[in-house]
């Protein structure tokens, strides 16, 4: 240690929030450059490379090859699939000295179809997957929490390319096999859930989060099934419809001053006699979409009126479409929008579609804005005096909805993305026209899969859920030494004998963190304990009598052996 690169701070950085980060700058795994950009210094680099090792073990183990290719890409593949586009503010774009546009790659979906193409021509090609472990860009409107949310970052993403949806199938069930052996590996504790396939494209998809409270994926479970999924991904449970025989006429009445549901709420209350619920009422919300390359257009989201509409939700529903609110210069434009009172009868007299949460069933009666100021109407049915364009996934999901299964209600709770799987299909060999020869001498269309890892993110994912008070615990597959040596004892004979049990536990195969600095013992023992080693050898004041202390980082156990022992135990663990 007193020729380690490394300066251990006493203090939290500023800028930090969540636990990950400030332990991985305090024990000088890392350093901000800039915002979302930092660097690797020895000891972060040795458990970076640690988990690259393991990634690359499964990966290797279930045929896949590895290659790199370029961080610096041009526009040209990226434009065929409309991804230059779609990508939006998060692209880092540039321009070379000729004024030829290229992006820093957020993902290689293109570049691996191209390869494949420039490559193969045969069946007999196939099936082949291939892998690479690079750097990644993406430029993040905040990036947070240290390297758990950063605009440069290392990621493994992989590409099946199959003949066959069957063949496609297998390769994702043995890439999200491979995953749960990595992450069991790593001595994470994550869970898989159901996911959209967002800007990627593709049917299939999941998202393997690791639990920790500082994630910023909610996803919500059933207990009773064991169902998961991302709440971009939650389907509703619609209710079967209801009779439209019988039920009373809408009827349009005056309710001042009610521009929320609060407001609505309380007047409704007075007008029917009874208490009304938020859950009655239809609030309807109005935003403009933008289709990659068209024009903005409005478009009406129906909800009940006790939920709020999810913004990430809504996205994830109209991807690739940009989504934005309304600005006062869009409701002077339509003045038949009226701020507060807007109901269906309005959206759809004038042209604006309009999509409804699948709650709103033919047959439900909605107390819902009328179209004036100051006036909703009471009764409209769904199916009889308004019918919707379609539905949409864009409420809020919350703890006790029923499970999409119908097997019990809904949890919620907070994860980190480490690993996402997609059934991408042709999407990518469509936009290339990748062929090949098939069996028959037809040409074939390969069918393709795509599967990341965040690799340099499961370094502060290991960091949030492995740490205690003290500092970082890393586990043993990964952690950058084995055994952190502290000499404890100014006796030049204890340091002698603490230098040859170093050599003795390197020979047998042991990586070691020698403490050797001429710092007091308080100093060398708090930053063994934030550097986080599996296990903590001392040589104290018991080398006099022939033992050693051994000191096990994650139970807090701690025992005193003869130092003829120590290598064999050490290595039998």
């Amino acid at each position: 240690m007193s020729h380690l690169f490394l300066r251990t701070l006493r203090d939290d950085p500023a800028d930090a929030e969540v636990a990950s980060h400030k332990l991985l700058v305090r024990a000088g795994y890392v350093r901000r450059i800039a915002p979302g950009v930092y660097s690797w210094l020895p000891l972060g680099l040795r458990v970076l490379r640690q988990v690259e090792r393991v990634v690359r073990e499964e990966m290797n183990s279930i045929g896949a090859q590895e290659i790199v290719l370029p961080a610096l890409l041009p526009r040209d593949a990226y434009e065929t699939t409309n991804r230059w586009t779609e990508y939006g503010d998060s692209l880092f774009r540039l321009q070379d000295r000729k004024g030829g546009d290229y992006l820093l790659g957020p993902t290689h979906e293109e570049m691996f179809a191209l390869t494949v193409k420039g490559e193969y021509n045969s069946y007999k090609d196939f099936p082949v997957t291939l892998y690479q472990i690079q750097t990644k860009y993406r430029d993040e409107e905040r990036p947070r929490a240290g390297i758990l949310r950063g605009r440069e970052f290392v990621m493994k993403d992989s590409y099946s390319f199959d003949l066959t949806d069957e063949g496609l199938a297998e390769s994702y069930r043995a890439h999200r096999d491979a995953y749960e052996r990595i992450f069991t590996r790593l001595g994470v504790e994550y869970v898989i859930v159901s996911a959209t396939s967002g800007a990627m494209g593709g049917s299939a998809s999941e998202e393997f989060l690791a639990d920790s409270p500082a994630g910023e994926d909610t996803y919500v479970r059933c207990l009773e099934s064991g169902y998961a999924a991302n709440v971009e991904a939650v389907k509703t449970l619609a209710p079967e419809p209801l009779p439209i025989d019988g039920q009373p006429e809408a009827v349009v009445h005056d309710t001042p001053d009610t521009p929320t549901i609060d407001t609505l709420v309380a007047a409704a209350s007075t007008i029917l006699g009874r208490e009304v619920t938020a859950a009655e009422t239809l609030k309807n919300v109005l935003v403009k979409v933008r289709r990659p390359g068209g024009d903005w257009e409005l478009l009406g989201i129906g909800v009940p009126g006790d939920r709020e509409v999810d913004d990430k939700r809504l996205e994830a529903s109209l991807e690739p479409a940009e989504v934005e609110l309304l600005t006062e210069a869009d409701f002077a434009a339509n003045p038949f929008l009226v701020k507060g009172y807007i109901g269906p009868k309005a959206l759809l007299a004038n042209g604006v579609r309009y999509l409804v949460d699948p709650r709103v069933v033919d047959g439900t009666s909605w107390i819902t804005g009328a179209d004036e100021q100051g006036k909703h109407v009471f009764g409209l049915v769904a199916g009889r005096d308004f019918t919707p364009d379609g539905t949409i996934e864009a409420a809020e999901v919350r703890d006790g909805d029923p499970s999409p299964d119908g097997a019990g209600a809904l949890v919620s709770a907070r994860g980190i993305e480490i690993g996402h799987v997609f059934q991408l299909g042709r999407k990518y060999t469509d936009a290339f026209a990748v062929d090949v020869l098939g069996e028959n001498g037809k040409p074939v269309r390969p069918t393709m899969g795509s599967y990341g890892v965040g690799v340099s993110r499961l370094v502060a994912v290991i960091a949030e859920q492995q740490h205690d008070e003290k500092g970082l615990r890393w586990p043993a597959e990964i952690a950058p030494f084995d055994v952190h040596l502290v000499i404890a004892n100014k006796d030049e004979q204890a340091r002698e004998g603490a230098e040859n049990l170093a050599e003795e536990l390197s020979n047998a195969g042991v990586e070691v963190l020698l403490d050797d600095r001429k710092a007091s013992p308080g100093v060398k023992f708090k930053d063994s304990e934030l550097l986080g080693m599996p296990l903590v050898v001392v040589v104290g004041r018991g080398f006099a009598d022939g033992t050693v202390e051994v000191r096990d980082r994650f139970s807090g156990e701690a025992e005193e052996l003869p130092i003829g022992e120590v290598v064999q135990r050490i290595v039998n663990r």
